[in-house]
């Protein structure tokens, strides 16, 4: 006679096949049930044509990496647990002792971090290159460069590059080992396709922070890498597999859920913040508004030529006048915006930074900034916050 232990586990039940609803079913698993030995030893997880261990894919991880490879116009996708894993995770599957990275000047602090920190440590050299001169690429490229970061729009500054110029001046370097690698979380697969640049220019891989735009929540960490090169996804995806990353299914169903409703969102979020830029652009606190959009913002006109939208994000250059105090004190006055790292969310957030702090090659930006993530809230409100903490720089409530 079975025990009920054995029969509540070992349970000949099975659902009728036929069922389909909006929600695609949430598979957790860390062990995966083969039909015999022949069948554990033919699966192969790197192209997604079968199922080996949970760490390597169920069926809802797979459907987000193919609807996330839709999205951004290429072939395979990974995830990670987080942006900075899946930038990490590049780095480390193709970059060996002796090679060198190139990271444009504005690049996502963290990702410099990483370099000078653990890179040099297994002695890569990273060097940095100033992304709207070109000949500055140009001359940084070397026999041993082998991994070119770009960002498009750079980070906190949002200088927008002239990518084509850029793509187009590595791939003339004659250096078939050099990956040209982009962190497109700002376009998110919805201003620009990176794997279609234009004039037969294409970038090797995307990252993204899929804890922004795709999540849209605020409420979890994911990022991704993405590429069209066969050969190329089957070396990330093997060092993928040796460092163990994993995500977990309730974050990919959560993404799943929201990725419909990205576009919507970010074409909604695109024009508040253009909005507010422009309503900025005539406070005389503020000497710079710094938006790709915004005619006479570095790099505007690189964003017009390639790009159908932008993301809302948005950074004001407060004038030299004001001193790091005050400009902190407007962002604490701020009652609509809230204080907090990342964007992409339904909270607008403003965060202050020292522009002199974040360059190595020198810094057009004189005074302090302050970046602001445009949420969902009614741009309305939005302006009245602003205008009533700008109130603490300039002694009046315009």
């Amino acid at each position: 006679m079975t025990g009920k232990a054995t029969e509540l586990i070992d349970h000949g039940y099975r659902a009728p096949e036929g069922f389909e609803s909006p929600a695609v079913p949430v598979h957790k698993a860390s062990t995966v049930f083969f039909r015999d030995v022949a069948h554990l030893r033919s699966q192969r997880w790197v192209d997604k044509s079968g199922y080996t261990y949970g760490l390597h894919g169920t069926p809802t991880s797979f459907m987000l990496e193919q609807r996330l490879a839709t999205l951004e116009g290429a072939r395979h996708v990974l995830l990670a647990p987080s942006g900075l894993s899946a930038i990490t995770l590049v780095d480390q599957a193709l970059l060996a002792p002796g090679d060198e990275m190139l990271l444009p000047d504005n690049v996502y602090a963290p990702s410099l971090n990483f370099a000078r920190h653990e890179l040099a440590r297994w002695g890569i050299t990273t060097r940095l290159y100033d992304p709207l001169d070109v000949a500055s690429l140009r001359a940084a490229i070397n026999p041993a460069t082998r991994l070119l970061w770009l960002e498009a729009p750079g980070s906190v500054t949002l200088e927008f590059p002239d990518l084509r110029a850029l793509v187009r001046t590595a791939r003339e370097a004659g250096r078939p080992d050099l990956v040209l690698a982009l962190d497109n979380t700002w376009g998110a697969g919805v201003a620009f396709n990176a794997f279609e640049l234009g004039e037969g220019l294409a970038v090797d891989l995307t990252v993204h922070a899929l804890t922004k735009y795709p999540s849209g929540g605020g409420d979890l960490l994911m990022g991704s890498v993405a590429t069209r090169n066969d050969a190329l996804h089957e070396t990330l995806a093997w060092t993928h597999s040796r460092l163990g990353l994993g995500v977990g299914a309730n974050d990919v169903e959560a993404v799943l859920r929201s990725l419909p409703s990205m576009p919507l969102r970010y074409a909604a979020q695109d024009a508040a913040a253009r909005r507010i830029a422009q309503w900025c652009t005539q406070r005389s606190e503020i000497e710079r508004v710094l938006h790709p959009a915004l005619p006479g913002a570095p790099g505007h006109e690189h964003w017009a030529a390639l790009c159908s939208a932008a993301a809302g994000l948005l950074t004001l250059e407060f004038k030299v006048a004001h001193t790091p105090q005050q400009v902190d004190a407007f962002v604490d006055a701020l009652r609509r915006f809230r204080i907090g790292w990342s964007w992409g969310g339904p909270i607008s957030l403003a965060v202050p930074y020292d522009a002199a702090s974040m360059r190595s090659l020198g810094t057009p930006y004189l005074g302090r900034l302050v970046r602001l993530c445009i949420g969902l809230e009614d741009v309305d409100d939005l302006i009245e916050d602003l205008g009533q903490a700008l109130g603490v720089l300039a002694g009046d409530a315009r």
